[in-house]
């Protein structure tokens, strides 16, 4: 594999980190709404101790090729004290990386493959102070930023006063930038609120970009001018931009393309974020080695201007990018 991976600052103060990081998504719990993940994790076989080991071969094999940006949630399962393990074994510092976690979602699944729910949504001063001292037992010392998890503003998160002190006192008292994820459709509005409304406390922002949905970059342009640290998740868009793609016209632009390209498909969808100037990090979701190995061509590969007109074709508005995310199973 590839040891090139790029260093970059979250941002005018964060971490650094790497253009290319890892979440954690699927590599901590048996189920997730990734196309094929059963097969890759061993679906309803896969005891926590076998996912495990599973996630730390993909963290082994993304040390070894130069990633050092993570990322991780309350919500991932077992991810969060899977990262803390592999971090003591490997004995990595807590300056050597730069990891990131989130509070605000409750993993419910009991793992198993067809729970009714997988995680529930609860942006509460109460579940602050309850998911931050977990956070903290299992990464102290290797967080350096804390994300809330998909700030929505039906739950008015942004501007509940008693957990934007409690986040404030949090980065201050353990020197963690404290962040946003965004998700759905109003991503841009829910980005432009938080720049609105905390701007002296916010300093990273997560969202969902790639090349069906890719209606929050001008917000997430915003947020960079203003300082902030820039990351992308779902950049392969639950794997409907790989081998894998469900989609005939996504199959009709990005098979030929990558075949011509002498690349993958998810290659091209990673390289497309990567050489954007709104973003700092983008996460690779990869749940197997051979996905990360896939992932990390993205670094060897340049666009003409043809085929970025080729892949423009693509995009689709929020509303039904987010319907047909909705309707993937959870496997």
């Amino acid at each position: 594999m590839s040891a090139r991976v790029p260093s970059t600052t979250l941002g005018h103060h964060g971490p650094t980190g790497t253009v290319l990081g890892l979440g954690m998504a699927a590599l901590g719990r048996p189920a997730y709404h990734t196309l094929g993940h059963a097969q890759d994790v061993g679906g309803r076989r896969a005891t926590p101790a076998e996912l495990e080991a599973h996630a730390h071969d993909v963290l082994d094999a993304a040390w070894d090729a130069g990633i050092r940006s993570f990322d991780t949630a309350r919500s991932y399962g077992h991810g969060e004290a899977f990262l803390a393990r592999w971090l003591k074994r490997r004995g990595i510092a807590p300056d050597a990386a730069a990891i990131s976690s989130k509070w605000g979602y409750t993993y419910i699944g009991n793992w198993e493959l067809d729970a009714v729910v997988h995680e529930v949504k609860e942006h509460t001063a109460d579940n602050l102070r309850k998911q931050w001292p977990q956070t903290l037992a299992l990464l102290d010392g290797h967080v350096d930023v804390y994300f809330i998890h998909s700030a929505t503003l039906d739950t008015g998160v942004l501007t509940n006063r008693e957990v934007l002190g409690n986040l404030q006192a949090i980065r201050d008292r353990h020197g963690v930038a404290i962040g946003l994820t965004a998700t759905g459709p109003a991503q841009a509005e829910i980005i432009r609120t938080a720049l609105d409304v905390a701007p002296e406390l916010f300093s990273v922002v997560q969202a969902t970009v790639n090349l069906l949905e890719r209606a929050a970059l001008p917000a997430l342009g915003e947020a960079k001018q203003a300082g902030w640290g820039v990351m992308v998740k779902e950049g392969v868009a639950n794997g409907r931009l790989t081998e894998r793609a469900i989609d005939t016209e996504v199959r009709n632009v990005l098979m030929p393309l990558a075949r011509r390209m002498e690349t993958t498909p998810d290659a091209i969808a990673l390289a497309w974020l990567l050489q954007r100037s709104e973003l700092d990090v983008v996460l690779s979701g990869a749940a197997t080695v051979d996905h990360l190995r896939s992932n990390l061509k993205a670094l060897d590969v340049t666009f003409e201007p043809a085929e970025l007109d080729a892949l423009d074709q693509l995009v689709m508005a929020p509303q039904a990018y987010w319907k047909s995310r909705k309707a993937l199973p959870w496997t």
